[in-house]
């Protein structure tokens, strides 16, 4: 549905005069830059899931009571984002050049791979019968592939319009109420000043590939992001910079509110902590800062607001998001979905894990990636160190 704010949002692609070149970086600076109907067919299939003792310890998973977390499958390596066709289909992203189907509506079905060969595959988007895939400096799509599981189509490119570096390369994608498939570009380092209409920023193109926008600027890497089911804004995560401390900066939750907003990176990172390199002559108030702040390099990736009926009412859009979990801090955090709420007004009330567990005495045996809501109102997880989606869904017990 179309509103009067997609319509503003439509001329996301004003130009930023202040932004230059990108400068050359030496010394210090050069050392951070390196640095329907089958929804109740799934539901009976989805209740014959895996027994938790299947190879991974999803017995150990904490959730608030009532909830239940069971184990879909341990045969997607690398599984990333997760998007679900019409016809009940799961597929998933990889950063190893595969990408997955699995049936939800076939009890027992097996896991396929129905492209391989791309590189890091890791954004998955439906729309019309074919399954949009990002692979670093292209989309391809997979036509009509919900019928040739066995038989996968060979990919076409849709675009091949984005920037080859790997650094922050891969892509979460998504088509938006506007029916526009939202590609982000991330910086190609940890902190540098680029071309902003070219690094750091979110994109969008119709679904053939033409008339490529970008829609907001100074963005350092996001991985996630989803439209709020009432007021149609779009909210994003964005993760912090590295090598700036255990504590510092916090990664960010987002929302797009106007035309050509600028969310500060590389200048400011989480609103008020100037760049001790690009800071000067940028302060913090140019930008816009987040509405939540995540904490620090919790590596928030995926994301969806709550909109299924399984969950308690209390539940009903709030906000779900994977935290990937740190890499280079002193001591580990992340490692679990936070669950974050809503006022009426959308700003955040708190923030709380919702699974928890992944990470034990500092060592993690899984990192949750994406979130999803299935047509039954179960929340899927993957993740993409175990190489497992998982279900959450609410029985009362």
């Amino acid at each position: 549905m179309r509103t009067e704010k997609h319509a503003s949002i439509a001329q996301f692609s004003r130009p930023n005069k202040h932004l230059g070149q990108a400068r050359r970086r030496t010394g210090h600076s050069a050392w951070r830059a390196r640095y329907g109907r089958w929804a109740i067919v799934l539901a009976a299939w989805l209740g014959c899931v895996l027994p938790a003792g299947a190879g991974l310890p999803v017995e150990t998973l904490r959730v608030p009571p009532g909830f239940r977390v069971e184990l879909l499958t341990e045969a997607m390596p690398s599984a990333r984002e997760m998007a679900l066709s019409p016809a009940g289909i799961l597929y998933v992203g990889s950063r190893t050049g595969k990408v997955y189907a699995l049936p939800l509506q076939v009890p027992g079905a097996t896991v396929r791979v129905v492209a391989s060969g791309l590189e890091q595959p890791v954004g998955v988007a439906w729309r019309d019968g074919s399954l949009y895939v990002s692979a670093v400096s292209r989309v391809v799509r997979l036509d009509r592939i919900d019928s040739r599981l066995d038989d996968p189509p060979v990919p076409v490119v849709v675009s091949d319009r984005f920037p080859t570096e790997t650094h922050h390369g891969w892509k979460f994608i998504a088509f938006g109420p506007d029916g526009k498939l939202y590609v982000p570009v991330g910086a190609p380092c940890n902190v540098c000043h680029r071309d902003e209409d070219r690094y750091a920023n979110l994109m969008r193109m119709n679904a053939d590939g033409s008339s490529l926008e970008v829609v907001a600027r100074g963005i350092r890497n996001t991985v996630g992001f989803d439209w709020h089911p009432v007021t149609h804004e779009l909210w994003f995560t964005d993760n912090g910079a590295d090598m700036m401390g255990d504590d510092v900066p916090d990664d960010e939750l987002n929302r797009i509110t106007a035309p050509g907003q600028h969310f500060g990176y590389p200048f400011c990172h989480a609103g008020d902590v100037p760049d001790p390199e690009f800071g000067a002559g940028h302060p913090c108030s140019r930008y816009v800062p987040p509405v939540g702040k995540l904490g620090a390099h919790v590596a928030a990736l995926g994301m969806r607001f709550y909109t299924g009926s399984n969950f308690p009412q209390a539940y009903r859009h709030n906000l779900f998001i994977a935290e990937h979990g740190s890499w280079n801090r002193s001591s580990k955090v992340g490692y679990r979905v936070v669950r974050v709420v809503l006022d009426a007004a959308g700003k955040v009330v708190r923030q709380e894990p919702f699974v928890e567990g992944w990470l034990r005495s500092e060592r993690a045996w899984g990192r949750p990636v994406d979130v999803l809501v299935a047509p039954d109102g179960s929340l899927l997880v993957s993740d993409d160190y175990a190489g497992a989606v998982y279900r959450v869904r609410y029985t009362g017990k």
